[in-house]
């Protein structure tokens, strides 16, 4: 199973390389790769991620507070995104906190370098493939053994990279992250409440088809006018027809 390490920067680079060898350690069954080459130096690098990527199941992004603006960085995050579930697309926060990413990185799981949360990152490796590489038991036990040489690898290279400055952001880039924000919201909203409508909407047509109850007289109506008599299965096909191109046309984006 291949992990992708996505990485920028001389401390996201170790980190990456540490990641790597302690990885195949944990999990023996995995393949950990990262680029050879800085990404932003690499211009055969397109062609090489396409590759990777179709054999990649989960994707790690080295995040440091050197590369988190880097383009190349965004850009490989979101080639991972693309084709892979959110939920296997995870940042390792090297020396940041949470709360310093913003979008699009902050919609990934964040990994913070602690024991605990590396636990969660390697379960979320183990659990990937389509029948858990090792078992949970196995798998606590081999973490165990392998955890001290990840703390004190990562202590070291910590210690002898430069520690870069975090960018506050400006007001500009908060008012545009809370614009997009409320975007993407309201546009998850409109989905659901069109989703919602249209299952309503497909009840009442299926109630419609079916014989009145012995002894009731069920007439329901559709609209304000629309009774049972007057439905025929050519006409609730036609009616379905309407309501679905209705509401795709509400999820369009307005312009």
């Amino acid at each position: 199973m291949r992990v992708f390490l996505s990485w920028s920067g001389e401390r996201s680079q170790l980190v990456a390389q540490l990641l790597k060898d302690w990885l195949a350690c944990v999990i023996q069954a995995i393949d950990p790769w990262i680029s050879s080459k800085d990404i932003d130096r690499g211009s055969l690098w397109f062609s090489t991620i396409s590759q990777q990527l179709g054999q990649t199941t989960v994707g790690v992004i080295c995040l440091t507070k050197e590369n988190i603006d880097k383009p190349w960085i965004l850009f490989e995050a979101g080639a991972l995104a693309k084709g892979l579930n959110s939920s296997r697309v995870c940042t390792l926060l090297v020396d940041l906190q949470p709360s310093d990413v913003r979008d699009p990185l902050a919609q990934f799981n964040h990994t913070l370098p602690n024991k605990e949360s590396l636990w969660q990152l390697i379960r979320t490796i183990n659990n990937a493939a389509e029948n858990p590489m090792l078992s949970e038991a196995i798998l606590s036990r081999s973490f165990d053994t392998y955890w001290p040489q990840f703390e004190a690898s990562f202590a070291e290279i910590i210690a002898s990279t430069k520690d870069s400055q975090l960018k506050p952001p400006t007001e500009n880039e908060i008012l545009l992250e809370i614009l997009e924000s409320t975007r993407s919201l309201s546009s998850r909203m409109r989905a659901i409440e069109s989703k919602n409508s249209m299952r309503e909407w497909t009840k009442v047509l299926s109630d419609s088809l079916q014989p009145p109850a012995v002894g009731a007289i069920k007439m329901p109506v559709l609209g304000d006018a629309i009774a049972r008599p007057k439905l025929t299965k050519e006409k609730i096909e036609l009616l379905a027809k309407a309501l679905a191109e209705q509401n795709n046309k509400g999820d369009e984006p307005q312009s």
